[in-house]
């Protein structure tokens, strides 16, 4: 297994661990995402991995949809893109993307790895469960942020500048100096470190 193959299992095993721990009455519940539940931050990051397969010309295989079984749908949507990343062919694979044209693998761990990271700490928050990222991805996701160019970070927080409907970071939040770095990482893309659901949704 590959290095990107395995940070992807990883912070996915994190993910599921998240939906089986969230009881049947909070999937209702305001996430940290504006507007959005938390099935609504499943039902994204599913429709992420969908993301991931278009510029193979592949899509997800059959399933419940995430609004009726949130953990089926992404557990299956799982197995498509952990599909990709143990073919070497298909891994490597070009894709055009708005960055510019990288490896099928490269998408997956630049995109949709760093992206299940985030939203794994939203449904944690929404319901109530352990928000404590891997201080290995926190460290690896500030530096990548604090890697790119101003302007760029810039067109991610405006939404809309990736395509109709997209929305990739919010404004940035400001942190005490002190914070920890999870804190100072949240902040940057958008987040309130102290949001929960009585004062955030």
């Amino acid at each position: 297994m590959t290095a990107i193959a395995q940070r992807y299992r990883d912070r996915a095993d994190a993910f599921q661990r998240r939906i089986e721990g969230t009881g049947d009455g909070q999937w209702h519940r305001p996430s940290p995402c504006e507007g959005w539940s938390a099935l609504d931050v499943v039902g994204h990051v599913v429709d992420m991995h969908e993301a991931m397969l278009r510029p193979l010309g592949r899509t997800l295989g059959p399933a419940p949809a995430a609004a009726d079984d949130p953990l089926a749908a992404f557990l299956s949507a799982r197995a498509d893109v952990e599909a990709v990343l143990a073919d070497p062919a298909l891994a490597a694979a070009p894709c055009d993307t708005p960055a510019g044209t990288v490896s099928a693998e490269r998408h997956i761990d630049e995109v949709l790895s760093d992206d299940i990271v985030l939203h794994c700490w939203d449904l944690a928050k929404a319901t109530g469960q352990d928000a404590d990222l891997d201080p290995g991805d926190a460290a690896a996701l500030w530096a990548r942020v604090n890697a790119v160019p101003a302007e760029t970070m810039e067109r991610l927080r405006t939404p809309g500048a990736f395509g109709e409907g997209v929305e990739v970071y919010g404004p940035e939040v400001g942190v005490p100096g002190e914070a920890s770095l999870q804190d100072r990482l949240l902040g940057a893309l958008g987040r309130d470190p102290g949001w929960s659901p009585g004062h955030g949704g």
